[in-house]
């Protein structure tokens, strides 16, 4: 595990996705982390609003599917938009 942070090029990627970079690579591992953000909080809003009616097993992995089908596409606008501020 030493060995894979001490390699350069992983050292670079985590420098520029510290730094705030945009570029194709930490789109994506922002992309990423959006979604399984919006999985957690899709779960919780799922269970909170039909727990007791259909069960909350069942409302959460409704709520954990269904909301990055909303996230995705305002994280891509978004990252779209900081891109084009960023290079003009």
């Amino acid at each position: 595990m030493k060995e894979i942070f001490a390699s350069p090029a992983v050292r670079d990627f985590l420098t520029s996705l510290a730094a705030g970079d945009l570029n194709i690579a930490t789109e994506l591992v922002w992309l990423i982390i959006a979604t399984a953000l919006s999985m957690v909080g899709g779960a919780i809003g799922g269970m909170l609003l039909a727990g007791k009616d259909i069960g909350y097993q069942f409302s959460a992995m409704l709520g954990a599917l269904f909301a990055p089908a909303g996230v995705i596409p305002a994280i891509l606008l978004g990252l779209a938009v900081l891109n084009l501020l960023t290079n003009h």
